[in-house]
């Protein structure tokens, strides 16, 4: 697999489940949007990547300011996420190489640690298919009878729960999500269209609070994960240099 790494980054989403005024994406966060602290932390872990960003068309509310990359450019966002990331490697069709690593990751994910993003991207470097960054599934989980009760309990053992970035090279991405579009095989993430080809992408262990901001309750706990994330980082700046 090649070194040049390329981001996408999905952020054409409305945001409906949060119930704001703007997309999720440009909430406050820590005193910056949602996007540019996503943004900022994907920078600390690869400063010389590309950066492939998936706008609404008519988003009004992106600040060209918040991003930190050098190589960097819009691309028109999809009305599904699988087609923002099919219009991004578009977009780099004439210069990525089939071999280069693509990550794609959730502008929802602010909290994902630069270590758990550098392990990843070694991962995707090696594997012939390609990994995903998730979590096993630590809580019981109950299926519904669809009137609000429960009809049983599903063993968890083995079931993991898919987290962002997901990496995998060009050439194999793109045919995926094409493959998958032309059978029209609902794709949910990267991972499930590399799977329609019949492949298996490697499960790499992150962190739990990795969080997606999903829900109105999500921003007051991700502004309290990355308040603790920075007291740990400055404790171990301060042991590392002691």
């Amino acid at each position: 697999m090649s070194e040049r790494l390329w981001l996408v980054v999905p952020a054409a989403g409305r945001g409906r489940r949060m119930r704001a005024a703007v997309p999720k994406q440009y909430l406050s966060l820590a005193g910056r949007t949602v996007l540019a602290c996503t943004l900022a932390r994907l920078h600390a872990a690869f400063p010389a990547a590309r950066l492939c960003l998936c706008l609404d068309p008519d988003d009004a509310h992106f600040d060209p300011a918040e991003v930190p990359f050098a190589d960097w450019r819009r691309v028109p966002g999809g009305s599904e996420r699988a087609d923002s990331v099919a219009n991004a490697l578009a977009a780099i069709a004439g210069e990525a190489q089939e071999g280069d690593p693509i990550l794609v990751h959730d502008v929802a994910r602010p909290c994902v640690r630069v270590d758990d993003l550098r392990r990843l991207v070694a991962t995707v470097a090696a594997d012939p298919v390609g990994g995903l960054l998730a979590v096993p599934v630590a809580d019981t989980m109950k299926r519904d009878d669809g009137a609000g009760r429960v009809s049983g309990t599903e063993p968890r053992d083995g079931l993991w729960h898919a987290l962002t970035p997901q990496g995998f090279a060009f050439g194999l991405l793109r045919r995926a999500l094409h493959d998958a579009a032309e059978r029209g095989v609902s794709v949910t993430d990267e991972a499930s269209a590399v799977e329609a080809l019949g492949l298996s992408p490697c499960l790499v262990a992150g962190r739990r609070d990795n969080l997606k901001i999903t829900h109105p309750e999500d921003l007051a706990l991700a502004e309290a994960i990355l308040a603790a994330q920075g007291m740990h980082d400055h404790h171990a700046d301060r042991n590392d240099s002691a």
